[in-house]
């Protein structure tokens, strides 16, 4: 606001104007009246609007795609993906997904596997989580679905669903053993997953570095299931108590070794 000059203040030019030079912008002002005109700001007022303006944007920017790869991600929970070893931080392992950074957690971690950065390897996807710090994807070397994820990936009989994996049971590292089943009479479940000459199989293997697996047939009577769960070990006899979640086994003295696994796995 110019207010025209009174002569009990002192004249400040931010705030006043003598009346003869209102008067020459307007002829019929007289003394105490208002004028009002648009001020228009410093540039330096301009360089700090810019920089809010500019981290506002750039706010903007880093949650819309904090969103992007949130969504992109959600929906490959239990997908297998190609990664790459970005950094070892303590005893979590950064693994760099494309456009975005996922954490294997130490139990995801295989104990006899060593993560250089730059490695190539595949995960398993865990799940996907939205923080204040952004999206949490947690991926994993050890879930025992990868090794179905692996096998689907080789076996068209896993994809068009002719074949089922019923079980699996994994020590990370060491070795998992599936139970496959097949309600096509011709159709070999276990051969089909094996693959000729082990091809199939042996390309799960180096996906998981020399694990060891164990292919047999599944059965829905607990018996028959166990059996072949122990095969090669020959069984003498099974004996299931009510509880439905031990079995007695009994084999000769010369297949104990066999039966119960290295150092009982």
């Amino acid at each position: 606001h110019h207010q025209a000059f009174n002569k009990d203040e002192r004249f400040d030019p931010r705030k006043h104007i003598s009346l003869s030079e209102a008067q020459k912008q307007s002829p019929d002002l007289t003394l105490g009246q208002e004028i009002r005109k648009e001020l228009f700001p410093s540039a330096e007022y301009g360089r700090m609007a810019a920089q809010t303006a500019k981290q506002v944007i750039i706010q903007r920017i880093r949650e819309a795609e904090r969103d992007i790869v949130y969504r992109e991600f959600k929906g490959r929970e239990g997908e297998v993906l190609n990664a790459m070893v970005q950094r070892v931080e303590g005893r979590m392992v950064l693994i760099d997904l494309g456009n975005t950074t996922a954490i294997m957690p130490p139990p995801d971690q295989v104990e006899r596997e060593h993560y250089r950065p730059g490695d190539r390897i595949k995960v398993y996807l865990v799940s996907v989580n939205m923080t204040s710090r952004g999206p949490e994807i947690v991926v994993s070397r050890t879930h025992g679905e990868m090794v179905r994820k692996l096998f689907t990936l080789e076996v068209p009989e896993l994809q068009n669903g002719t074949v089922e994996i019923k079980a699996i049971a994994r020590e990370a590292g060491v070795r998992t053993k599936l139970a496959v089943h097949s309600d096509q009479k011709n159709i070999d479940p276990v051969g089909s997953l094996v693959g000729q000459r082990g091809t199939r199989v042996q390309t799960v293997i180096s996906e998981l570095g020399g694990e060891q697996i164990d292919i047999m047939k599944w059965s829905d009577a607990p018996i028959k299931f166990i059996t072949n769960a122990l095969s090669p070990a020959t069984v003498i006899s099974i004996n299931l108590p009510d509880d439905e979640k031990s079995a007695v086994v009994e084999v000769a003295d010369d297949q104990l070794s066999l039966a119960i696994g290295k150092s009982g796995q």
